[in-house]
Parts: C-alpha cells; sequence; structure tokens
C-alpha cells in the first residue's frame, strides 16, 4: 500500500531528519552533518546530493517518495526519523520531534508513535480507541511485543489481512505467557491462545464470585467473561484458518478486512482486560519482555 506524504509534511520531515538549518536558534530534531545525512540516506538506498543541508534533505526524500511503489520504503525512513536510541540523553528533543512531525503526518492521515525502544508508523484510519489505548498501556509498561504486534496487525489489515490476524492472536499470547512467565507458573503443554489464556484466568482472579461483586451483577459479569472466552478461542480458530502464518493453498478466498479488523479490536479488548487486571492483582510488577516469555520456562 502506497503512502502518500504531502509536500508541507515532507518540508517538516526534513527539518527533523537535518535538524535545521546550521545556527539556527530554534530548531527540531538531530543536527546532523552533510556527510552524516548521506550516510543516513544510504541505508535506504536514497542517494543524498551535497549541497543545503535542509534543501538536499528534503530532495532525498522526494526521490524516496518517487521510488517507494509499496510503502515500505517511507515507513522505514518515517520510522528511522524520530529513533528514541538517537535521543538518548535528549528524551524531551525527542517528544518535540515526534509531536512536530505528527502534526504535519495527521494531515496524511498517520502519526508515529513510540513502541517499546522503537517508533511505529500507524495509519489514523486504522486506529481505533481500544488498539490506541492498548499501545499506550503497552509503551507504559514498556511492553514492546504487544505494540511490534499490535502494530504489524494494523499495517497488515489492509494489504494482508491473513497477516492481520495472526498478528492479533500473537498479541494475546504474548500477554497470557508474561504473565504466567513472571508469576514462575508452568506454561501449559498446548500453548495457543486458548490454552494460554486458560492458565491465566485463576492466577487473575477472573471470576465474579471472587471479586465481592454486587449480587445482582455477579451473573452479567460471568456472561461478560465467558464472551471473553469465546471471543480468545474464536480468534485463535480464526488463525488456525486463515492466518497467514499456515501459507495459502492455490484459489485461496482472503478473508474480509472487516473481520481481520473485528479479530484485531477484539484481540485488543482481551489484552488490555488482562494487562489491567494484572496490574490490580499484582501492582509494582512489570511483565517481562516477550523474547523472555517465549524462551525463558519457569524452571528456568
Amino acid at each position: 500500500m502506497s503512502i502518500n506524504l504531502s509536500d508541507k509534511t515532507l518540508d517538516a520531515l526534513a527539518q527533523v531528519i537535518s535538524g535545521g538549518p546550521a545556527g539556527a536558534i530554534e530548531t527540531v530534531g538531530l543536527y546532523k552533518r552533510g556527510w552524516e545525512l548521506k550516510a543516513w540516506f544510504k541505508r535506504f538506498g536514497v542517494d543524498y546530493e551535497k549541497g543545503s543541508r535542509v534543501a538536499s534533505t528534503r530532495e532525498a526524500l522526494s526521490l524516496a517518495r518517487f521510488i517507494d511503489f509499496d510503502g515500505e520504503l517511507i515507513t522505514k525512513v518515517l520510522e528511522a526519523a524520530i529513533d528514541p536510541r538517537d535521543y538518548v540523553g535528549h528524551e524531551s528533543g525527542y517528544d518535540e520531534a515526534l509531536e512536530y512531525a505528527n502534526k504535519h503526518l495527521y494531515f496524511d492521515g498517520y502519526r508515529l508513535a513510540r513502541a517499546g525502544r522503537s517508533t511505529r508508523l500507524i495509519e489514523l484510519a486504522e486506529t481505533a480507541t481500544v488498539t490506541s489505548e492498548l499501545s499506550a498501556m503497552a509503551d507504559g509498561i514498556d511492553f514492546d511485543t504487544v505494540n511490534r504486534d499490535l502494530n504489524r496487525a494494523l499495517r497488515s489489515v489492509e494489504t494482508d489481512p491473513e497477516i492481520g490476524v495472526t498478528a492479533a492472536c500473537a498479541v494475546v499470547e504474548s500477554v497470557c505467557r508474561s504473565i504466567l512467565v513472571e508469576l514462575e507458573i508452568d506454561l501449559p503443554p498446548k500453548q495457543d491462545i486458548s490454552g494460554l489464556y486458560r492458565a491465566v484466568r485463576d492466577p487473575l482472579g477472573l471470576d465474579p464470585m471472587k471479586e465481592g461483586l454486587a449480587p445482582e451483577i455477579v451473573a452479567d459479569v460471568r456472561s461478560v467473561l465467558s464472551g471473553l472466552a469465546t471471543s480468545i478461542q474464536s480468534i485463535g480458530a480464526l488463525r488456525t484458518h486463515v492466518g497467514g502464518a499456515h501459507g495459502k493453498e492455490k484459489g485461496f478466498r482472503r478473508i474480509d478486512k472487516r473481520i481481520a479488523k473485528l479479530a484485531i479490536h477484539s484481540a485488543s479488548a482481551a489484552s488490555l482486560f488482562l494487562i489491567e487486571t494484572w496490574q490490580v492483582r499484582f501492582p509494582g510488577r512489570n511483565l517481562p519482555l516477550v523474547e523472555e516469555a517465549k524462551t525463558k520456562s519457569p524452571a528456568d
């Protein structure tokens, strides 16, 4: 899917990437010298012609826009333009650059968002309230796995909805697996989304009878939790039948992107509920990163 950025947005990005004119009183982004800008664009296979730093950066961005047919190049450039690793010791500068870029990207239908240790480009049209809240929650607890899978789901839903479903399933699995690892509970023999969710229900106390709820709503809450379990099970079943992880045979009929979005939003709602429940049950305890959760067993 191509990404169309306006000239004004490219002007703003040129300021951020170059760090603005030399000697300027007010600048945004980190200052890069000419040779540094040339090396920076070379990473993406884009030529940078020597000249005025800001103008040459703008020309390089125009070239990237011209040769980019599927949106991948521009996405990589944008996400690297405001890399949090570049702003270590200058965190306020990162926030300022992000805000400045997003004021312009908004009119093109995009925004850049912190995603753990990196920055991700998100299409505004695909960002529902629940996914935005989950993304913000994951940022707050440095749970970069959730954001990585969530962003992959959102970015795939238009062009490859099957991959979107697979990534949505991975979001819930990451949260459940991390909870079990942190609590030093053995991972279930069957580590699919349903098995992992069943394994975290008791540790998280997902039983309305234990919540001290008013008697008249206990049955209602139980029904909601039952619906949550059904939704999670259905996301797993959908991934099994159409998910992008299993390949596609000849004559495969693509899933409707509306269904993929439904799976993503349902997975986001379930994950947000599990993380918030974790925070209530175990205040002050952080969830491990996904790499640890996937490879580390409680017995280690």
